[in-house]
């Protein structure tokens, strides 16, 4: 990244060390610095799209670490218990088996919880993978997409969609939309919830009432959008407004504001084709 940031000084210093060029020269520096700038854009975003995949990969593995320690935990307290029944004679056998039978036990239970762990991060892969195999990975440089517990999540920023307190779907967000009618379209039996939010800041339009109607109001217009323009079956669509009251962030900031003033479009399978796409979850061996 320093490189590139340095692209402009070492151009302006050829410049200076080699005095007036031509405009063909000068012409084709400036071509070869917009490159560089647009692979060094390029770059970022991608740097930025791992970052939250990796920060929503680490928060299920370090859930499930902490099962797994409290179990081995409660195993090495009952293998210690076991060794002073063994040590004691005043233990008889009854006691012994019992606490061999809550090793093994505890022992298993680690095991169903490593493989839980593993299956879920081959679930949420197949759910990904699935999803999104319509959108090319320039496209998915511009969609959030999640998958939390079997359930996608598509979040957009409302900027993207609306003008500030409007409700209406403005024309440079017929793009992103497009992308997204695009993964609806293709697991077409599929539920689809578009769920509006906003920050704390009261509404001060006269037809709208509050954060509640904004929200509502917001993520009607994508339905119909979606519905009217891009085919999607309004059979499969619902719209709700859950206004201030689900943030992500804290609204004490100019920053934090920002990311609670979203659309989510959240895709939920039905119970028979998650069962489905469990099954098509490869296993993971385990020793």
């Amino acid at each position: 990244m320093k490189f590139y940031k340095s692209i402009p000084i070492m151009l302006f210093s050829i410049v200076l060390v080699s005095g007036c060029v031509s405009n063909k020269k000068y012409t084709e520096l400036q071509d070869t610095y917009s490159k560089l700038r647009d692979r060094n854009q390029e770059l970022s975003n991608k740097y930025q799209d791992s970052q939250r995949e990796l920060t929503g990969a680490t928060s299920r593995v370090k859930s499930l670490e902490e099962q797994i320690a409290s179990e081995k935990a409660n195993t090495a307290a009952l293998q210690d218990a076991l060794n002073k029944c063994l040590n004691s004679s005043s233990q008889g056998n009854v006691n012994i088996s019992k606490l061999v039978d809550e090793i093994n036990s505890s022992n298993k239970y680690i095991k169903q919880l490593v493989n839980a762990k593993n299956k879920s991060d081959s679930l949420n892969m197949v759910l990904t993978n699935n999803l999104t195999r319509s959108l090319s990975r320039e496209e998915l440089t511009d969609v959030d997409v999640q998958v939390l517990k079997g359930v996608v999540y598509i979040s957009l920023a409302d900027n993207m969609l609306f003008k500030s307190g409007s409700y209406e779907v403005s024309d440079k967000a017929g793009e992103t939309l497009s992308k997204i009618a695009k993964i609806i379209t293709d697991y077409n039996t599929y539920d689809v919830l578009i769920e509006g939010n906003t920050d704390n800041v009261p509404i001060s339009q006269t037809n709208i009432r509050n954060n509640w109607d904004l929200s509502a109001l917001r993520a009607s217009s994508v339905v119909q959008v979606l519905q009217t323009k891009y085919s999607v079956d309004p059979k499969r669509l619902t719209a709700g407004g859950r206004g201030e009251f689900n943030p992500v962030a804290e609204n004490t900031t100019p920053a934090g504001k920002i990311k609670n003033r979203r659309t989510q479009i959240i895709i939920t399978p039905k119970l028979d084709q998650f069962m489905d796409l469990i099954g098509k979850a490869p296993e993971s061996s385990q020793k």
